[in-house]
């Protein structure tokens, strides 16, 4: 995806992207009745013991979906649950179905699942084809409950909760279907959803509550949290600038401006260099011949830990839902329970 054309995507006019209407028309007609045919059981789903949970969005860029993803891990694990991730692995060659280790190399599984991995702890499978990933999460690593990142549109993986993220200041951009807008499905598509986590306030949560007609009780903000600075080498040894200092921002994620501007609330003068999400970098992308810091994003750093030098940094970030999310979460585990209960 261009910048050129996300930019566009995003603005409120459509002006000259009318006349790609006749692919999105073609594009919706396609991906609905794909859905059709699988909600009427003319395509086969797969459904396992363990729950599932998708963690996806209907818009092509960057929402904060992994960071969420993350957190939820986590909370499976405080809950006593053995959480496992399953994911795409955009950018990866396998083979598949492939179990995300310590000397994965990010060429092989991609670069989120990677940084899933390294951020989580828990195991971490890749495939193309989310039911055989499930299938070998379950079967290799013992887990009992299955994070699917991304994989909103993979329907052929029963799902037990569907969470669909929003970047809350974006929404829908201009609401139109691939190639005309960003959607890869209509905006109603987020009403069918279990529930709605909009990546920002809590006005914006409200707004788009409003705009988008969805419902209030299922809709909830989270935010993202900045850690401290870590060395892309992983040495630790050497201490983070900090602001009003001058850094070269780097970042090859679905929506870099949110990165850059992070930096800026946070008071560094930032030299914005952005790449395409996914970008395969080279010792080359990062030198910028003056010796001023370098920060980038952790799914960045995942690819530069090799050639990394001692001023080049990334900045982790963590997902902060509101409460009323985590009761929600809590009523659905208990469903869990249940279920599992009258099972046996």
């Amino acid at each position: 995806m261009s910048g050129w054309l996300a930019g566009v995507w995003y603005r409120e006019r459509r002006g000259v992207l009318w006349l790609l209407w006749p692919l999105a028309l073609l594009f919706g007609l396609v991906s609905g009745l794909r859905r059709a045919l699988y909600r009427a059981g003319w395509l086969p789903v797969r459904q396992f013991d363990a729950p599932v949970i998708v963690v996806g969005n209907i818009n092509v860029g960057g929402v904060g979906k992994t960071p969420l993803t993350l957190f939820l891990a986590g909370y499976l694990q405080e809950q006593g649950y053995r959480p496992g991730i399953v994911s795409r692995g955009y950018g990866g060659q396998g083979p598949y179905p492939l179990s995300v280790g310590p000397r994965t190399d990010a060429a092989a599984c991609g670069d989120e699942p990677l940084m899933l991995y390294r951020e989580s702890g828990v195991p971490v499978v890749v495939d193309p084809v989310r039911s055989q990933a499930v299938a070998h999460l379950l079967a290799q690593h013992g887990c009992d409950i299955v994070l699917c990142d991304d994989g909103l549109q993979h329907y052929a993986l029963h799902r037990d909760l569907e969470l669909v993220v929003l970047d809350g200041r974006r929404g829908l951009g201009n609401g139109g279907l691939m190639p005309m807008g960003p959607l890869r499905e209509s905006g109603r598509r987020l009403r069918q959803a279990d529930a709605v986590l909009v990546n920002g306030s809590g006005s914006e949560r409200d707004h788009l509550c409003r705009t988008l007609a969805l419902p209030p009780a299922r809709t909830f903000a989270f935010h993202l949290q900045p850690a401290a600075w870590q060395p892309v080498d992983g040495t630790g040894t050497a201490a983070a600038p900090l602001p009003p200092a001058t850094v070269h921002a780097v970042a090859g994620i679905g929506h870099p401006a949110r990165f850059f501007t992070g930096l800026q609330h946070a008071g560094y003068t930032v030299i914005p260099h952005p790449f395409p999400d996914h970008h395969a970098y080279t010792a080359a992308d990062l030198d910028f011949g003056d010796g001023v810091p370098v920060i980038m994003t952790a799914k960045d750093a995942v690819k530069c830990r090799a050639f990394a030098a001692a001023h080049h940094w990334y900045l982790p970030v963590s997902a902060r839902p509101d409460p009323e999310f985590m009761l929600f979460m809590r009523a659905f585990l208990d469903r869990c329970h249940e279920k599992t209960h009258h099972a046996g």
